[in-house]
Parts: structure tokens; sequence; C-alpha cells
């Protein structure tokens, strides 16, 4: 397999500076998450933004699309903040003849207790294992993009009623 990674940011690459909740989104992690987990397969790397999702724009979604559009690779992981990972799948549900896996975290991955190791490698499982389409995966569900949501005060995501 061969995996494009593009990277949107959001709390999965957060960095707090103290207890006041001071942070940035920095580098982007789910490279050093899949190079911790001795992984056997190619993938690369590419920021596309570099922010809390509430802070994407349509302009960053178009260049998300385009750039998943043009890259001649099958399998595409996305990590993005999780609210509003929804809006951008759907920007992205047109691209023909790709598995489009989203994924976030709900805690930075720099935590020791984060869910990000889990959720990229239940995105990594799931993009090789789906037809083509769009998918949110988080909190080790697989959700046709368009049928989830972010529950916040669970602090997870669910099926839309």
């Amino acid at each position: 397999m061969q995996l494009i990674i593009f990277t949107m940011g959001g709390t999965i690459d957060k960095v707090y500076f103290d207890d006041l909740s001071d942070y940035t989104v920095g580098e982007p992690q789910v490279g050093p998450i899949l190079a911790g987990s001795n992984v056997d397969f190619d993938y690369e790397v590419v920021e596309v933004a570099r922010k809390d999702s509430l802070y994407v724009t349509d302009e960053e979604r178009r260049e998300l699309r385009a750039r998943v559009a043009a890259d001649p690779r099958r399998h595409v992981l996305v990590t993005h903040g999780t609210d509003t990972m929804a809006e951008t799948a759907k920007v992205l549900a047109d691209v023909a003849d790709k598995v489009i896996v989203l994924t976030g975290a709900m805690s930075p991955a720099r935590f020791a207790a984060s869910d990000a190791t889990f959720n990229v490698g239940c995105a990594v499982g799931a993009v090789q294992s789906l037809p083509p389409g769009v998918y949110i995966v988080m909190n080790g569900r697989v959700f046709p993009a368009g049928s989830v949501r972010k529950n916040r005060q669970a602090g997870r995501f669910e099926p839309l009623s």
C-alpha cells in the first residue's frame, strides 16, 4: 500500500503551554505515530493547514480537495480537527475512485492518555479495507461521511439519529 496523508491541524497536533490552556497547533504528529508503530508500508505526509478546525476556511477545504483529487494514490488519510471534520468530509464526497478516511483526536497526540494513536491505527486499517468513498474513523468506529456528528458532551463521534 502507498498511503498519502494530508494534515489539516486540529487537536491531534496541538501543543499546550500552560494550565490556562494556551496552545498552538504544532508539527503534524501522524508521521511520528506511524514511525513509532513500525508500519510496513510507504506513506507521505503533506501539510495543508496547521490550525484548529474551527478556523479552517472553505478555501483550505477546496485546496485539500484539489490535492486529494490530483494525487495518484488511491489510499488517502486526512488528519483533521474534530469540530469541523464532517464539513470537510462533505467537500471531499465527490472525489472518485479513492478511499478517503478522515481522523483526528479528542486530546493531543503528545498527551500520554491521547486517543490519537488508536484513531490513526483504526484509520490505517480502514483505508486499506474499505471500498472507494469518504469515511470518518473515530473512537473505534467507521462512519460513512454524512452519517456522523461529534457529540461534545460524550467526547466521541456517533451516528446521526
